[in-house]
């Protein structure tokens, strides 16, 4: 199975980083090709909301913008699996998941589906209180099945759970990574 391990946090080696590490290792437990996709460190703008709002990402299936989007679109298109991890602030994604996530529902929803039936792994990764953890699940999983993204599993990480979390991540990873294309 080819995962695509998409994550994001400025923080290189707090909880989202940990998460991330553990989900990738049980995946490559299982055998799994792993491509991680570090948003930090890409080069994505925001939508322009060309056109009206719709744009050539609704007519051919393409962003007008040429920068990091369309390698990231591509890894996540020849993947058989998607894993998708965050930090979260203000109880939702980070603004680096937001900005390519909402380009990619344009491209998706608009015109190409290619990620439609695909299986997704949602973690989402909060300190402090913890309280937007479930709230930013919540965000996710609507973005990706408004572009007909198949949900497999949401895990929020808290900074009170991560001694049992954390652990249990590397097993879901290894799971998700064998049963993944079983669950289509």
């Amino acid at each position: 199975m080819k995962l695509a391990v998409i994550w994001s946090s400025p923080n290189t080696d707090g909880l989202t980083a940990s998460a991330k590490e553990k989900l990738i290792n049980g995946a490559k437990k299982a055998g799994a090709e792993v491509t991680e996709i570090h948003l930090n460190r890409k080069s994505i703008a925001h939508c322009a909301a060309c056109g009206n709002g719709w744009g050539t990402c609704r007519s051919s299936g393409e962003c007008v913008i040429k920068d990091g989007f369309q390698e990231v679109y591509k890894t996540l298109q020849e993947a058989d699996g998607i894993v998708i991890v965050t930090a979260v602030y203000w109880h939702d994604m980070t603004e680096q998941i937001k900005a390519f996530t909402d380009r990619l529902r344009r491209c998706e929803t608009g015109h190409n589906g290619f990620l439609s039936g695909k299986p997704v792994f949602l973690a989402a990764c909060a300190g402090g209180t913890g309280k937007g953890a479930i709230e930013c699940l919540h965000n996710m999983e609507e973005m990706v099945c408004h572009m007909g993204m198949a949900v497999r599993d949401r895990v929020p990480v808290v900074r009170f759970n991560k001694e049992y979390m954390l652990p249990a991540l590397e097993t879901a990873g290894e799971q998700f990574a064998k049963r993944g294309l079983d669950w289509k």
